[in-house]
């Protein structure tokens, strides 16, 4: 009795902490009602699939910006393979031409320098990478003049001018005859072997560099063949200023004279010898001082010397300010070059990351327009130089004038430089990047520049397009 009668509380105490206990798992810990978790998809709960679920908005901002800059990277790099090939296909129909066995292949001449405030390796670099796949691809030879300093390209250019000026008889006749003894144009001449008939060409790569190459080129076809009397020091710096005997060195000549200085000063103070005493009869002290003398000098002057700066070339062979008095060279051809200047963007410091990144970002831009001005000079279609338009800085309404073309090459790159690089140089250190260009009107009106044609534009964008694989020959 006891027992049915118990059963109905039973059952209502039951039914009421189930409904408790099924409404505390419909609410969360803060009182707030949760959802229901949707049901997984059958299909992928049969192949034992994990529920998928969208990341956090966390994940989502870092794949999101992540994913954006890869895709922006690998699109670069497609479109910059592409203008890659878009030039070389401009010039491939160079590499199939025939060549004579006694002619020598068209060569161009490569100068690039180190970067203001950098090393020679991102100019190897910007040359490997967007100027050698060009040259390769027409089958052309060159040759590189490299400077790892300022004022190295300067040296290098006009000293390579005045080699050719000794060959055709300037200069004086020992120098020439030592120049011509066992160098390769030599052998070539005796062999048969001709230069190649047409224009050759020169790229420079760096605003920098353009101006070390104007300078080289004043100092080259204006200075002097051989250098001057005053600057005979400078190219051989270990060579003793003062005449001396043979068997003889500098030092040595330098600790005679310490010892004999010593030697004058301790005779003040010791009694001078009778008119009969002999000269070679010396006292030990003497004798002390004279090998103490020779020991030391040569000490204090291998001191001086290492503490003395020495430039890394000899001084120009004639300064800017002396052009308009110098002699033209009769051996300058009446066309200079063709010449064309290629950009090499290169810009530091940390608070020029954005645009850092922006170029980084924009590589393709830079490859079309140094491929452009690398299938110019392979193409050998070149124009004068003329004058362009400038601001007039000296003047306040900001006025322009008219300025030969050569000073305006690759000007805006300058803004880029480090800024130490424009502090005042010490007086054995070159400071050609710095000073304005100073240009002689019989050197620039015989420049030509490289520059593409109408109709090779044309071709250029065809291939672009894909209308044409390849430039055909004429």
């Amino acid at each position: 009795m006891s027992d049915k009668a118990s059963t109905p509380a039973a059952d209502s105490a039951a039914g009421a902490s189930s409904s408790a206990s099924s409404t505390n798992a419909g609410t969360s810990s803060n009182g707030a009602p949760k959802k229901p978790l949707p049901q997984q998809n059958p299909a992928f709960r049969a192949m034992g699939l994990p529920r998928l679920r969208l990341p956090s908005r966390n994940w989502m901002i870092f794949l999101s910006i992540t994913g954006s800059f890869a895709g922006a990277v690998i699109y670069d790099k497609w479109q910059t393979k592409r203008m890659r090939e878009k030039w070389c296909n401009m010039v491939s129909h160079i590499a199939e031409e025939p060549l004579d066995t006694k002619v020598a292949p068209r060569k161009i001449t490569i100068y690039l320098s180190a970067p203001p405030g950098d090393g020679l390796r991102n100019a190897r670099e910007h040359f490997h990478n967007y100027v050698k796949p060009v040259l390769v691809a027409a089958a052309m030879d060159w040759d590189v003049v490299e400077g790892r300093k300022e004022g190295d390209v300067r040296h290098k250019t006009s000293e390579k001018i005045r080699k050719r000026r000794k060959r055709n008889g300037e200069g004086l006749p020992q120098a020439q005859k030592d120049e011509e003894e066992y160098t390769v144009e030599s052998l070539r001449e005796k062999n048969g072997y001709v230069e190649y008939p047409g224009v050759a060409g020169d790229l420079v790569i760096g605003r920098n560099t353009w101006k070390e190459y104007i300078r080289g080129l004043h100092e080259g076809y204006l200075g002097s063949a051989d250098p001057p009397k005053e600057l005979e020091n400078d190219q051989s710096p270990e060579t003793p200023t003062s005449a001396h005997t043979p068997g003889h060195s500098s030092m040595g000549d330098a600790a005679v004279k310490a010892a004999t200085n010593i030697v004058g000063q301790d005779s003040v103070d010791s009694p001078t010898p009778s008119e009969g005493t002999p000269g070679d009869d010396a006292s030990p002290a003497t004798e002390e001082s004279l090998a103490d003398a020779a020991t030391e000098a040569p000490a204090e002057e291998v001191k001086k010397e290492e503490e003395k700066p020495k430039r890394r070339f000899p001084a120009p062979y004639i300064l800017p300010e002396d052009y308009e008095t110098a002699t033209l060279s009769r051996s300058t051809p009446e066309i200079i070059g063709p010449s064309v200047g290629i950009r090499m963007p290169h810009l530091l410091g940390i608070r020029n990351t954005p645009i850092r990144i922006y170029r980084f970002l924009t590589r393709r831009r830079l490859q079309d327009d140094v491929g452009r001005q690398v299938a110019s000079a392979i193409l050998a279609s070149h124009r004068p130089y003329g004058s362009v338009g400038a601001v007039d800085e000296d003047s306040a309404s900001d006025s322009t004038v008219e300025v030969p073309e050569q000073k305006t090459v690759l000007d805006f790159e300058e803004k880029d430089w480090w800024k130490t690089i424009h502090e005042p140089r010490k007086e054995h250190e070159e400071s050609v990047w710095i000073e304005p260009m100073k240009l002689d009107e019989r050197i620039i009106s015989r420049m030509r520049a490289f520059e593409l044609t109408s109709e090779d534009e044309a071709i250029a964008k065809r291939i672009e397009a894909g209308q044409e694989t390849k430039r055909n020959e004429d």
